[in-house]
């Protein structure tokens, strides 16, 4: 029995460390992979070592779904488009919310103290809130719901109600845990309280959104993890909430909202009426954009979730490979808020084997912007927008963007003039030094391949 429980504590130490450095290598594009097979790994062991520690034997059904758990997630990770992939993170981050929401209403059976109790209640709180919350992000993600905010006069009373409701809940529930009708509450009134802090926030916002949830996520199963007295899983959890934590403050600071601003749902509502810019669209064909590509000695490309949709990932590479034939030094442009969640143009570009000393962040591409030759912005819109410097009254004044328009040319690869996730107008378009090559990405894109072939 002693050598047993000296395997299974080793085995959490083991997991524990194998999270910590899986995270650490998740930091980097190039390590990534390997970080998140470690981490993997970490987590088979944390699992076996906590059904030996808790004595479970009957494994028939763990089997079972630990079969059926690995045909979805195989089956999710090959079939799920990359476009599909904000919309499948955030129902990754609601059923992990959910799980440790079922984990501490099993807990409640064996809860000893208030210690416990307030941990219970802690995780079926935040996981609560992280289900449905992240069900609501997965709609607007997906559009299955409207992606602009949703506010109404009194919102903010609510949610103070709602908020107070889950904190007498909670307190009632501690001092009478056999009365089943106050934890009946605290579920009903968490799951309530994620409908309603994701609801006025507009899709734009919808990176800050995933990386809050996921933080969500991981707290929640820390505080499962106190609740059913489990090392490895308050460390898993603690891990997940910190770094989801940190990636907040750098999304946050990205598109210029304050912390406290997304904590308490106060942001988001950027989707307002469009501001109409005067000036004149300059379209330009494939065969004029081949010339003017052709002569020039340093390319910048800006990818958006238009490449994303238009799936080009592979023909950016193409011609990436072709422009540094011809002696042209390419780099791209990597907003932190660019498509639809965290990190969505980092893993686009790597699917299609872009060297990573290529990718360059946004701090250090705009000081190389005036010396660019030609800027190609691919389905990007309003990570450079320039109203965000020059427009006071533009929602999205005083984001960070990528400076784009202090290139010498700019093209704009767009399928038609509409408006971006945000729905703001971009005075881009009308400038003086931007060209529109309209159509589809992929085919745009390939048909400079082919010119360059000619």
């Amino acid at each position: 029995m002693e050598s047993t429980q000296l395997l299974i504590q080793l085995s959490y130490v083991v997991a524990a460390g194998l999270f910590i450095y899986g995270l650490k290598l998740l930091g980097s594009a190039g390590t990534a992979r390997r970080g998140n097979l470690l981490s993997a790994i970490a987590m088979l062991l944390a699992i076996v070592a906590a059904l030996l520690d808790q004595g479970i034997v009957e494994y028939q059904w763990i089997l079972i779904g630990f079969v059926l758990g690995g045909v979805i997630g195989a089956g999710a990770a090959r079939l799920v488009q990359m476009t599909s992939m904000p919309e499948m993170v955030a129902l990754f981050n609601g059923f992990g919310g959910m799980a440790s929401l079922l984990v501490g209403v099993a807990a409640i059976a064996t809860a000893t103290g208030t210690f416990t109790l307030v941990t219970i209640v802690l995780s079926i709180l935040i996981g609560g809130l992280t289900f449905t919350g992240s069900m609501v992000a997965y709609g607007k993600l997906s559009e299955r719901i409207g992606s602009a905010a949703i506010v109404f006069s009194g919102q903010q009373i609510v949610n103070s109600l709602i908020v107070l409701g889950i904190l007498a809940s909670a307190v009632m529930f501690c001092i009478e845990p056999a009365n089943a009708q106050w934890l009946y509450l605290v579920i009903g009134l968490s799951l309530l309280f994620g409908i309603m802090a994701v609801i006025p926030i507009g899709g734009a916002d919808m990176p800050v959104v995933i990386s809050l949830l996921n933080s969500y996520s991981g707290l929640a199963a820390c505080a499962a993890g106190f609740a059913i007295n489990n090392n490895i899983l308050i460390v898993a959890g603690s891990l997940v909430g910190a770094s989801g934590i940190i990636l907040t403050q750098i999304m946050c600071k990205a598109m210029n909202r304050s912390l406290s601003n997304v904590l308490f749902s106060g942001f988001g509502s950027a989707g307002g009426p469009a501001e109409k810019v005067e000036g004149e669209i300059k379209p330009i064909s494939v065969d004029d954009a081949y010339y003017i590509l052709e002569a020039a000695s340093n390319v910048a490309i800006i990818p958006g979730y238009g490449m994303a949709v238009a799936q080009a990932q592979h023909v950016v590479k193409e011609l990436t490979e072709i422009l540094e034939k011809n002696g042209t030094e390419v780099n791209f442009g990597i907003h932190p808020v660019a498509g639809r969640m965290p990190g969505h143009m980092n893993v686009l570009l790597a699917e299609a084997d872009v060297p990573y000393d290529q990718l360059l962040e946004m701090d250090d591409i705009n000081p190389r912007m005036e010396n660019v030759d030609v800027a190609i912005v691919i389905g990007a819109n309003d990570v450079v927008n320039p109203a965000a410097r020059e427009s006071e009254g533009s929602p999205i004044y005083g984001m960070p963007v990528i400076n784009v328009d202090h290139a010498r040319t700019v093209f704009v690869l767009k399928r038609s003039m509409a408006s971006g996730f945000a729905g703001i107008e971009n005075p881009l378009f009308y400038k003086d030094n931007t060209r529109m090559l309209f159509g589809d990405a992929k085919e745009s894109i390939g048909g400079l391949i082919r010119e360059f072939g000619n």
